[in-house]
């Protein structure tokens, strides 16, 4: 079965991961300059470095159907520079996810293939999608809806070792990002952590540098351009995630759901 991924982040690598560990086959288009800032767990970076590992699956950047198929033999996920999704029209999914987590729906339709699902908030079950995955941390995270939408946005970013919008690591000023450390470093609150054009950024909080953006980003004040987890746990900045791992459980049950149990097909 062919799933299309429409973004190539954290949490949309979370949900290629888990199908892809389950047998299907995964393609996950990107915007050509990616703004991932947990880039060590996301397959975008294949889009600007050609291969992008992530635990012990490698995605391949991949520039058509030809190179996506020989991807699939060799046991990898396709990585496409595709902003608007449009291989979908060529490679047919049986199954398109919506996971640029952008808040609100950039496009996604319920016909785009026979099984479609909208990733977080912005979409509509029995709208615009079949089903709808929750991706709010709590007690519904992961959670399929067949019927409405998912928790709205807050804006406030999840709580994580009793911090929430102080572990965001944000751009000062418009600019070029540029980074002074390394995803998996270890900082203390008040330490300088990158430039947004000449504009400083300092760590609001102290622990280990979970996210950063690539060097040469073009950046906005304010832009999300890295997070520190104040937990501290280096090993956590190189392996999938918890919620992302749940997302892609609660993806993986939909697509089984919707075709085992309501169209009685076969995968």
């Amino acid at each position: 079965m062919k799933v299309l991924i429409k973004g190539a982040g954290d949490l949309a690598s979370g949900i290629g991961a888990r199908l892809y560990r389950s047998g299907f086959l995964v393609v996950m288009t990107d915007i050509p300059v990616p703004t991932t800032v947990r880039r060590t767990v996301a397959f975008s970076p294949a889009v600007y470095q050609g291969t992008m590992q992530v635990e012990d699956i490698t995605g391949v950047l991949c520039r058509d159907l030809d190179e996506i198929e020989q991807a699939h033999q060799n046991g990898q996920i396709a990585v496409v520079a595709d902003e608007q999704a449009s291989v979908r029209q060529t490679w047919k999914p049986d199954v398109v996810v919506d996971a640029i987590l952008a808040k609100i729906n950039l496009g996604t339709k319920i016909t785009d293939a026979d099984m479609v699902i909208g990733v977080g908030p912005g979409f509509t079950a029995g709208e615009d999608c079949h089903c709808v995955v929750e991706t709010k941390r709590g007690h519904n995270l992961g959670r399929c809806i067949w019927s409405g939408s998912a928790i709205p946005n807050t804006g406030v970013p999840g709580m994580i070792g009793g911090y929430d919008k102080e572990r965001i690591i944000r751009a000062t000023a418009d600019g070029v990002f540029k980074g002074c450390v390394s995803i998996g470093d270890l900082v203390s609150q008040g330490d300088l952590v990158g430039y947004s054009g000449d504009s400083p950024i300092y760590a609001q909080v102290g622990g280990v540098v979970r996210g950063l953006l690539q060097d040469g980003v073009m950046v906005k004040t304010g832009m999300k351009s890295g997070d520190v987890d104040p937990r501290g746990n280096v090993e956590n900045c190189f392996t999938i995630s918890d919620k992302a791992t749940a997302i892609g459980g609660g993806v993986l049950e939909g697509i089984l759901h919707h075709f085992y149990y309501e169209n009685k097909k076969t995968l």
